[in-house]
C-alpha cells in the first residue's frame, strides 16, 4: 500500500464539498439537493463510480464548475467520492440537504480552503484516508479577532 495525496482545485470564489456516497443515483439525487436549495447557486459535481463501467458521473449547471469537479475526481480516483464545486452559495446553505440524501455516507470536508486528500493506493484501487483542510493554526483568537469575526459574518448577512 502507497499513502499519497491530491489537491484539489477550483475557482478562486467557489467553495467545496467533498464527501462518500453508494450509489449511481448520487449525482441525479445531489444535483436536486443543490437546485433546490439555493436560488440562482452554479455548481458542478462529479462521482466516482466503484463498480460496473466504473466511470466519473457528472452533473451541474456550469460548465466550466462541471469540469474542474470532473478533472479532480479523475485525479483522486478513490470510488463513491463526490466532488460538489460551488458558486454565489456556502455549504452551510446546502449542507442540511447534502447530509440527508440517501445515499451521501459521509461529509469530509466543506470548505473555500486549501484542500488535500490523503489517498491509501492498492493494486485494487484507491479510498480517502483523510482530508487536510486548510492550515494549521497560528495563535488564539484575541479580542480584536473575535470584533474582526463577529463584523464577518455580519458583513456576508449570517449575523445581524
Amino acid at each position: 500500500m502507497e499513502l499519497i495525496y491530491e489537491k484539489i482545485e477550483y475557482p478562486e470564489g467557489c467553495n467545496i464539498i467533498f464527501g462518500m456516497s453508494h450509489f449511481i443515483k448520487t449525482v441525479e439525487d445531489l444535483y436536486e439537493v443543490m437546485v433546490n436549495s439555493v436560488p440562482g447557486i452554479k455548481f458542478g459535481l462529479a462521482f466516482n463510480e466503484a463498480s460496473g463501467p466504473c466511470l466519473v458521473r457528472k452533473e451541474g449547471n456550469d460548465s466550466e464548475l462541471i469540469e474542474k469537479a470532473v478533472e479532480n475526481q479523475r485525479r483522486i480516483g478513490a470510488g463513491h467520492t463526490f466532488l460538489i464545486i460551488l458558486r454565489n452559495a456556502f455549504p452551510v446553505n446546502v449542507l442540511p440537504a447534502i447530509k440527508t440524501c440517501r445515499e451521501v455516507a459521509t461529509v469530509y470536508c466543506a470548505t473555500a480552503n486549501p484542500v488535500q486528500v490523503i489517498l491509501a493506493e492498492t493494486e485494487q484501487g484507491k479510498g480517502v484516508v483523510g482530508v487536510i483542510d486548510g492550515y494549521s493554526p497560528k495563535g488564539i483568537e484575541l479580542d480584536t479577532d473575535i470584533a474582526a469575526r463577529k463584523k464577518f459574518l455580519q458583513d456576508i448577512g449570517y449575523k445581524r
